[in-house]
């Protein structure tokens, strides 16, 4: 679809741009209602969705706040206030099943009419299939009938929820990366010799959660192989400073040489969640928390080993 939106741009001389909301317009009336619930487990965050459009060649990106205001706009003023007078479109591209406007009134039949009268061409990227064979699993019974799977936002959502990192990498076409700043924490872990780079997240629904194998970008010329906490961490007490917040800690199973000890805070890196060993567990002391960690690391390494890229010849 970015490819697509691309080749046009350049075929009209105009930059490529990509629009989008911030917060996620389900995320906004679940706030309404008093209904977190409700709110879409977040697959991916703000930074995370621009670096990867910067990634992809895309000129622009408009990110709009969606509050009232937004909320109560008919689908005919989207158009014209936000496309047409906001934006200067000369060319939307939409997904098959897109709506907007106040009600989700509008619809890419409209949308496809009002760029006529308007002077903008539309076009829509039907649904995207991949080939998924997952012979065992939760998402088994799904795709049992089928070996062609339609990409979206839910199917990445489920596989995320399940652990099934290689079926959301497949999806994705790319690997599950979370990114966000070094903090300071409460520097547990360098007593339980496994110290962490601690990154924050804001009190939203985390699409994961787990213990995960991972590969750490942003330290040092290339990838460290790591183990990451995703969650809230229950062996700690509910007065911890986090207070229950998600938390994502990973730990490099080798510290670069390159790198103080210190080295790491106020850093924006980069974890990629590889595979999920295990759900968060419940220790009952630190010597056992101390225990839970080295064996996870111990299969973190196995895991990189088994998983290590053949060298090309």
């Amino acid at each position: 679809m970015l490819a697509t939106l691309r080749s046009e741009a350049r075929h009209l001389g105009v930059p490529s741009c990509v629009l989008t909301f911030e917060p996620h317009p389900r995320d906004y009336f679940a706030t309404l209602q008093n209904a977190p619930q409700l709110a879409p487990a977040r697959i991916t965050h703000l930074r995370d969705k621009l670096a990867e459009l910067e990634r992809c060649g895309i000129d622009q990106c408009v990110v709009l706040r969606f509050d009232a205001q937004l909320a109560a706009l008919s689908a005919h003023d989207f158009i014209e206030h936000v496309l047409v007078k906001g934006l200067g479109v000369k060319y939307v591209l939409v997904g098959d099943d897109f709506k907007f406007g106040a009600k989700r009134s509008g619809d890419y039949a409209m949308l496809s009419l009002m760029g006529t009268q308007m002077g903008f061409d539309v076009a829509k990227m039907n649904s995207y299939e991949i080939p998924l064979p997952v012979t065992k699993g939760p998402l088994a019974p799904a795709v049992a009938s089928s070996a062609l799977v339609r990409v979206s936002s839910s199917a990445v959502r489920q596989a995320l929820a399940q652990g099934q990192m290689d079926v959301a990498q497949k999806l994705l076409g790319r690997g599950y990366v979370i990114s966000g700043h070094v903090v300071f924490g409460r520097q547990l872990g360098r007593s339980l010799n496994a110290r962490t780079l601690n990154v924050r997240f804001k009190p939203q629904r985390a699409a994961t959660q787990g213990i995960f194998v991972v590969n750490v970008f942003g330290l040092d010329n290339e990838p460290i192989a790591g183990v990451a906490n995703f969650g809230v961490r229950p062996s700690l007490s509910p007065t911890d400073k986090n207070q229950g917040q998600i938390l994502l800690e990973a730990h490099c199973l080798n510290w670069p040489s390159s790198l103080s000890l210190n080295g790491a805070y106020g850093r924006v890196v980069q974890i990629e969640l590889l595979h999920k060993l295990h759900e968060e567990l419940k220790y009952e002391s630190l010597t056992a928390l101390e225990a839970g960690i080295a064996k996870d690391c111990a299969d973190a390494r196995q895991w990189h080993s088994e998983h290590r890229p053949v060298p090309r010849a």
